[in-house]
């Protein structure tokens, strides 16, 4: 399968990643040229735009993470709010579709709003990314100043946290100070790949309502 890059017409292989100079025009061109879809993602770096078409893996895994992350938060019974897919957009600077965003502590700065503006409202407080083909770097988000940024690759987490205005890696999360993330998610795919994605998600919930010892 060729890949095919024109004004009326993406398509390139799945699991495969396109690197192509272009102006912050040209992104937005290939943006609106897919329509209501979402594929392949687009990125803009600096007079590049990326375009990757995912594996059915990544989804998988995107799903998998966002869904420990909403049980997580409702053990706590945190108020929140999550979206997938979005474009985040900030002209001629950046352009970037994470996986998923959460907004947690801001919860409020997302509810009812059916657009966000970038240059003018708050940043998710969580991106996640699934990095299956080398697309994805921390970086990309900080323009939009997200608080912190969780990278899977090789199913291994990163956390990175914004401190002073660059990422640094964190063992922990902000929002999950108590929880070994590393550990859990490892479990939590160990079952899906054993038993399925819901009864991963089922055992974890479970688990979390066990009295401490």
């Amino acid at each position: 399968m060729y890949a095919v890059v024109s004004a009326d017409r993406i398509s390139i292989p799945p699991g495969s990643v396109l690197r192509i100079p272009g102006s912050w025009s040209d992104f937005c061109q290939l943006r609106d040229s897919r329509g209501d879809g979402s594929i392949p993602r687009l990125r803009y770096r600096h007079g590049e735009i990326l375009l990757m078409s995912p594996l059915p893996r990544h989804g998988r895994e995107a799903n998998i993470i966002a869904d420990i992350v909403k049980v997580l938060l409702d053990n706590e019974d945190r108020i929140y709010e999550a979206f997938t897919p979005i474009t985040m957009e900030l002209p001629d600077v950046g352009g970037i579709e994470p996986d998923y965003c959460f907004y947690i502590d801001n919860w409020q700065a997302a509810v009812g709003k059916d657009r966000i503006d970038w240059q003018v409202d708050l940043p998710p407080d969580l991106a996640i990314e699934i990095d299956v083909t080398s697309f994805t770097s921390e970086l990309d988000f900080l323009p939009f100043k997200v608080p912190e940024v969780w990278l899977f690759k090789k199913y291994q987490l990163t956390i990175y946290q914004l401190i002073a205005g660059r990422y640094e890696i964190s063992e922990a999360s902000r929002y999950f100070p108590n929880i070994s993330l590393p550990e859990t998610i490892d479990s939590c795919f160990t079952t899906a790949k054993e038993k399925g994605t819901s009864v991963a998600i089922s055992e974890l919930r479970r688990s979390l309502l066990k009295p401490k010892a």
